[in-house]
């Protein structure tokens, strides 16, 4: 089993960077179907146990890499790069339909209901409906989802249905 694992530690690695490099380069431009997101997420979780199965493997070279500059300045600059994207000001990223959703959330049955090709009453009725825990037409969505127990996805799945 040991020679086996080892044996597949480093083209795991490679296989599933492959994997990363495309399913990322996808998401960063928006292209792709959606099945990239989780395959993105996922597979790379199973990179992690390649990476650790490799530096298993490879210990002493890997011994030798921590004792010099290169690895520090690496990780170092890595750190620094992935700071910037903590600074305050600088927006979530993202496609911009998902800050058009969260926007959409944000406002209530009574706000959204025209948009939707309906009145505020006929949306909170499909909204109740569908089980979702209305406390008023000024409510906003996000919170009736969130009360009700259900993401705002479902909510908006919901909320499509009933402009169709």
């Amino acid at each position: 089993m040991r020679s086996l694992l080892m044996r597949y530690a480093t083209p795991s690695i490679i296989g599933l960077f492959l994997v990363s490099l495309v399913t990322g380069t996808a998401l960063f431009f928006h292209v792709g179907p959606s099945a990239f997101h989780g395959i993105h997420e996922w597979l790379s979780m199973v990179l992690i146990l390649g990476f650790a199965l490799h530096v298993w493997r490879n210990w002493r070279p890997m011994l030798a890499y921590m004792k010099g500059k290169p690895l520090a300045v690496s990780l170092v600059v890595s750190l620094l790069l992935s700071a910037v994207f903590f600074l305050p000001g600088r927006s979530e990223g993202g496609p911009p339909v998902f800050g058009l959703a969260a926007q959409v959330m944000a406002h209530s049955a009574t706000e959204v209901a025209p948009a939707l090709g309906t009145t505020p009453d006929a949306l909170i009725a499909r909204l109740t409906a569908a089980g979702y825990t209305v406390g008023g037409p000024d409510q906003p969505l996000a919170e009736i989802a969130s009360a009700s127990g259900r993401s705002t996805m479902d909510l908006a799945a919901t909320l499509i249905g009933s402009a169709r």
